[in-house]
């Protein structure tokens, strides 16, 4: 065998195997597939491998991310009440954004592991049935979201001044589900196919179009200060940036769908007729890893909206910090969850093609990476929060507050780390069930309990204090699992 760059796929890697003559193959580079998911022989070339990966899908999350920090500075600049009204209904919106994430993983982890083990055609099938289910869900998540939302600020204790705004913000969001089921879909698809990049500028561009929308829809007017010009605005407020990022969710929607459908080498649909009927087997196996999601994303958000009703009582000041702290703080996670996205591809499709050895590198790698990243966003974010505070909103209570409480979960970062990271190493081994219990008894177990006991006397210094140590003994569990190594043995029918 030459020293050199190899491209095959798994059959191949078995027959180079026996003709090796007993050569250690792991010294030379090679890839899965064609999808470019190295089998590098060195610990500092695979750890390459892992940040090439992660990168992208960072950019991808910070473009997301950025969309959230671009409404609360706009509506911010409306007042206290006005971010109050977003932060309170916040956490049901992450609540649908969460199941419609974990309706997508059930379907894009198979086809890491068919891209994997070199069965593209397969895994154009999937794609086929993970359109029409994503279409399906989106409209009833879009339809539970508009019947419920006259009632939910209530629901969750807001005050009379705020529910009418929040009640329109999440009517809105709740109308652009299907979109948002339809990009977290088609970029997964993409992410887990091996295509990082695309999502990642597609993401970039929805946080672009969001700012446009914003704010030509928020304010009554647009000074453009460069070009002397004043563009009419519709003057809408809160219920403007909630209609902004909608239609920059449906935008980026139909645009990523272009891009798997239309353009990816592996999944583009024109290749070949395919089935579009439901397979039992795919079905089954989407719903064996997307439930435990599903269960994990509303026990997180049923404990942050628990979160959000320990917060309510302490008022309007209260609600705008937490809401506008837990915005700021997602720059600090923002590198793990690309890290977790890269560590879902690289451990699915280094087991697709039957290489239990590499995942358990690059899962080991992807939690290490997560860390050092984290834990020097973490320092930043504790230098910088006032300063966060300043560009988020006008109000000096608010600023003082939310400052405060955000330099308490800098502490938290490494260990933090670990629980994403790890998680998304699993998460491409198809094992969800365990993390969900994980998640359960340490959100519910730990924040919420220590939480209502605390906020009663610290305020919410004592929730954010709460957060803090829950999300360490959460990093710890997750370190435990990671280890024993029984993740391994999971699998997902393919």
């Amino acid at each position: 065998m030459k020293k050199s760059i190899c491209i095959f796929r798994r059959a191949d890697y078995n027959v180079a195997v026996r003709r090796g003559g007993g050569r250690n193959v792991n010294k030379e580079r090679q890839s899965i597939s064609g999808t470019g998911v190295q089998l590098a022989g060195s610990l500092g070339e695979q750890l390459a491998e892992v940040l090439r990966r992660s990168v992208p899908a960072i950019l991808a999350e910070i473009s997301s991310m950025a969309m959230q920090y671009i409404d609360a500075a706009m509506v911010g600049s409306l007042g206290a009440n006005a971010s109050a009204s977003i932060g309170l209904v916040s956490t049901s919106t992450w609540l649908l954004g969460g199941l419609c994430i974990s309706a997508a993983t059930g379907f894009s982890v198979q086809v890491a592991h068919l891209t994997g083990a070199g069965r593209d055609r397969e895994a154009r099938d999937v794609l086929r049935q993970a359109l029409l289910s994503a279409l399906v869900l989106g409209l009833f998540l879009a339809a539970v979201g508009v019947a419920i939302s006259g009632a939910l600020p209530a629901w969750l204790g807001g005050e009379a001044a705020i529910r009418g705004d929040a009640s329109w913000y999440f009517r809105i969001y709740a109308c652009a589900i299907p979109a948002v089921r339809m990009r977290q879909l088609a970029g997964s698809m993409l992410q887990c196919s091996g295509d990082m990049r695309t999502p990642s500028v597609l993401n970039a561009l929805m946080c672009l179009q969001d700012v446009v929308f914003n704010a030509l829809l928020i304010f009554p007017g647009l000074t453009l200060p460069v070009l002397g010009l004043h563009l009419p605005g519709a003057g809408l407020g809160v219920a403007g940036a909630a209609l902004g990022t909608a239609l920059a969710e449906w935008c980026t929607a139909l645009l990523m769908l272009g891009a798997v459908c239309l353009r990816s080498p592996q999944l583009n649909l024109r290749q070949d007729r395919g089935a579009w009927r439901p397979s039992p087997q795919r079905l089954k196996s989407a719903a064996r890893i997307a439930l435990p999601m599903a269960f994990e994303h509303t026990v997180l958000c049923g404990a942050q909206i628990a979160s959000t009703r320990i917060v309510a009582p302490l008022g309007s000041v209260s609600i705008a910090a937490n809401s506008l702290a837990v915005t700021a703080e997602s720059l600090c996670y923002l590198p793990g969850y690309g890290v977790s996205a890269a560590a879902t591809t690289l451990v699915g499709q280094s087991l697709g093609a039957g290489r239990k050895d590499l995942a358990r590198r690059y899962a080991r790698l992807s939690v290490l990476l997560a860390v050092l990243l984290m834990s020097a966003m973490g320092a930043l974010m504790f230098a910088l929060a006032p300063a966060v505070f300043r560009l988020l909103t006008p109000d000096p209570a608010v600023r003082a507050l939310g400052a405060r409480v955000l330099r308490i979960e800098a502490f938290a970062e490494p260990l933090y780390a670990v629980s994403i990271a790890a998680a998304g190493a699993m998460r491409g081994a198809g094992d969800t069930l365990v993390p969900s219990i994980l998640n359960l008894v340490s959100m519910w177990g730990v924040r919420i309990t220590a939480a209502a006991l605390l906020a009663p006397r610290l305020g919410l210094v004592g929730v954010w204090l709460a957060m803090c140590g829950e999300l360490c003994v959460r990093g710890v569990l997750f370190l435990i699992r990671l280890l024993r190594e029984k993740w391994l043995e999971r699998g997902v029918a393919v």
